[in-house]
């Protein structure tokens, strides 16, 4: 009754962004809360949406900033959340094809994953790191990358200690689990796909690590049927081979919608989307004891303490946090599952007005930040940002180790706080790592002392130093000249070879070292008759780092301008010239002309039907030296007034 008083004053204050707001005698201002105080707020008119959906979240691992994904019908929208109090609407990104109430996004190494039930939509691919440049938000953001192996999809499931995605509900494989290699994010590529247990609505993937051992590091998928109210698990380690392993099922089923491991791989959370509307009891979630894969059994039934639906749920530690559609988000107590017990510790209500069998209210609900705040996507809330209410007063314990870090072609370096992390730990799970200094250049070559600094999500902190050894492993970037065609010297027989360091063609740059030393071979002032020959460079920077390069020479003997005929009888004239040169031969036919500039380019080329005379236009070229050879013989100079 009182959720519905609040109805008229929460649909004014959803109109705006929203900040911190404690939650005292049950409340966090309109909103129903236990333990749990609202962060922040945006509502869906900030975002010019209709409804949300899913969402995930994005830590930068250069700084730790963390940022919320929200994914809604519309497209998708990025929030700096590093201030959580007030979070900041970066942009969006647009639907592939269509609109949809269904789009899903998990993350992996620096990128987000989206897929929707929208026809074609495939899955798009964006580069979180472009988040950190946003000079004048919100902004529209165009997306990276897409894949298209597949149309539509209900969702997608990542798991990032392979680089592999998994679409599910999709147009292929039967509605079953689509592979796809993320490794490289930029470039998705098909692997494969399993369609033996029919349609998959969602599903978790990990690398096995609980109590059954004959499948301990083996990569497993736990998948949720949807409308074949099942459970299947598959072991998906060889994608071109998956093969079930077994399928649970349980009673009072509907739409079997999602499921969860608790960290040891022991139990199964599993939530069905329609049992609750269907049999009328509080929400439900069903437990099974996976102690032998090829064998699980149902445990118990734990009921919630409302008539609300329930939706996604995670387990972090010994919690689990369910997003509960009308009943907002629900933190759920498992350390004691083993006994069959669990218990809820809290909770915030996002959608205030009843605690119905709807599908109104929080669709997705996101625990993973190492701040300890919680991401909740409201159906037509939008964005919430909640975080425990109780203090914690611990701090961390930092591990610190040596470590190595190479200059880059700059001279510089940044040095990420994890190399010099060695075991750092806190009682919450979660730490944010900083290290000063953290950028050095050629100046600070060889040892320097670092701190680092390990912060708990309540802002506890600890230090521990560490040698960090700056090295520069970059040689000389070197430039050459493209290859070259040179005559003889005037009147010589033979050409004198260049220094072509000290014209300039040949340059040397370096990260640290400002002169480079290079050494030219064969030598400047070497006499070199016709032929080809490669011109070789090298040098070394103060770290003895190597660098080199080179080109081909090519040495051809070349009539002077005063002597009209070619050694085979042919003459040209009149050289110089400005217009028009004459091509007359004898006892031989012309066949080919091609005129070169001094670096070796062909500038005018031309193929002749075994004439006697020709005549060449050459008004349009600029003044100064060309070289001229007829018939693939012997070259002439040949000067432009």
């Amino acid at each position: 009754m009182i959720k519905k008083l609040l109805l008229l004053s929460i649909s004014i204050f959803s109109t705006m962004a929203l900040a911190q707001t404690l939650c005292v005698g049950g409340f966090a201002g309109s909103y129903p809360c236990n333990g749990y105080d609202l962060q922040s707020h945006i509502s869906l008119s900030v975002f010019g949406s209709f409804g949300a959906t899913d969402s995930w979240g994005w830590t930068d691992p250069m700084n730790g900033d963390e940022y919320a994904i929200v994914a809604l019908e519309e497209g998708t929208v990025f929030i700096d959340i590093s201030d959580p109090l007030n979070p900041v609407y970066l942009g969006n990104l647009t639907s592939h094809t269509d609109p949809s109430s269904w789009r899903d996004v998990k993350t992996y190494n620096n990128h987000a994953f989206i897929v929707s039930e929208a026809s074609g939509h495939g899955m798009q691919v964006f580069d979180l790191t472009r988040l950190r440049n946003v000079t004048n938000p919100p902004v529209n953001f165009t997306e990276d990358a897409h894949y298209n192996g597949f149309g539509s999809a209900h969702n997608i499931v990542i798991n990032e200690d392979t680089g592999y995605a998994y679409g599910v509900g999709t147009d292929t494989f039967g509605g079953g689990s689509h592979f796809v290699n993320i490794q490289d994010p930029l470039n998705p590529v098909a692997a494969g796909g399993y369609s033996n247990d029919g349609y998959t609505h969602d599903a978790q993937v990990i690398i096995y690590s609980g109590p059954d051992s004959a499948y301990t590091g083996r990569e497993i998928l736990i998948s949720s049927g949807g409308g074949f109210e099942i459970v299947s698990i598959v072991d998906v380690t060889d994608k071109s081979n998956p093969v079930g392993i077994s399928t649970m099922s349980y009673s009072n089923s509907g739409y079997t919608h999602q499921a969860w491991f608790t960290e040891d791989h022991r139990y199964l959370l599993l939530g069905d989307e329609f049992d609750e509307s269907n049999v009328g009891f509080n929400t439900r979630t069903i437990v099974f004891d996976l102690l032998d894969l090829d064998n699980p059994q149902f445990s118990f039934d734990f009921f919630g303490t409302t008539t609300a639906i329930d939706h996604n749920g995670y387990v972090k530690g010994d919690r689990y946090y369910l997003a509960n559609y009308s009943a907002g988000f629900r933190e759920i107590d498992v350390s004691d599952i083993g006994n069959q017990n669990m218990s809820e510790m809290a909770f915030f209500d996002t959608y205030p007005p009843d605690n119905n069998a709807s599908y109104d209210g929080a669709w997705n609900v996101y625990p993973f930040f190492g701040s300890g705040n919680i991401l909740i996507s409201d159906r037509s809330g939008g964005f919430f940002l909640v975080k425990s209410s109780e203090s914690d007063t611990t701090d961390p314990v930092a591990v610190c180790q040596n470590a190595v870090i190479s200059l880059d072609e700059n001279g510089t370096a940044i040095l990420d706080p994890s190399l010099v992390d060695g075991g750092s730990s806190d009682n919450s799970g979660f730490f944010t790592l900083s290290v000063t200094p953290n950028t050095f250049d050629c100046n600070q070559i060889g040892n320097v002392n670092v701190t680092l600094v390990v912060t708990d999500p309540s802002g506890n902190t600890d230090s521990c130093n560490s040698i960090i050894t700056i090295v520069d492993d970059l040689g000389p970037d070197f430039t050459c000249p493209s290859n070259t065609n040179v005559g003889y010297d005037e009147g010589q027989g033979y050409y004198t070879l260049t220094d072509f360091v000290a014209s300039g063609d040949v340059t040397a740059t370096d990260n640290c070292t400002v002169n480079v030393v290079i050494s030219q071979d064969p030598a400047p002032g070497t006499q070199l008759t016709e032929g080809v020959y490669t011109i070789s460079f090298s040098g070394s920077d103060d770290e003895g780092n190597t660098g080199s390069c080179s080109f081909e020479l090519n040495v051809m003997e070349i009539l002077s301008t005063d002597d009209n005929f070619f050694d085979s009888n042919i003459l040209l004239y009149p050289n110089p010239s400005d217009e028009f040169i004459h091509i007359e031969s004898g006892n031989n036919n012309l066949q080919t002309f091609s005129l070169y500039n001094l670096l070796g380019q062909e500038i005018l080329n031309y193929s002749f039907d075994n004439s006697t005379t020709e005549k060449i236009d050459i008004s349009e070229l600029a003044s100064g030296m060309y070289l001229i050879r007829i018939n693939n013989n012997t070259v002439k100079r040949l000067i432009v007034r």
